[in-house]
């Protein structure tokens, strides 16, 4: 994983989306237009949380998130999800 030079702040977590299936089970072709915005991505760097609520999240972790969670980011040349750690779902 490489090193961002990002630190979010309070509960706010920087995560990699994984990239979008190109595939079916089946092994049928998704087409650009017809793929679906990944829900689940790599922790990249996480925040010291709030006050009373420290973050529960590592860098490195796979987790699930909402569909339109977060806001994209690109940072040199690679795109980012920037969001709150309550917009994560789950760790697996």
């Amino acid at each position: 994983m490489s090193k961002v030079n990002i630190k979010p702040l309070a509960d706010r977590v920087l995560v990699k989306p994984a990239p979008a299936e190109e595939k079916t089970a089946a092994g049928i072709i998704i087409p650009d237009t017809a793929k679906e915005k990944p829900q689940k991505g790599t922790v990249v760097a996480a925040g010291p949380g709030k006050k009373d609520e420290p973050i529960t999240v590592k860098p490195g972790e796979i987790v699930l998130y909402g569909k339109y969670a977060g806001t994209e980011i690109n940072i040199d040349g690679t795109d980012y999800l920037i969001m709150r750690e309550s917009d994560i779902l789950a760790i697996i």
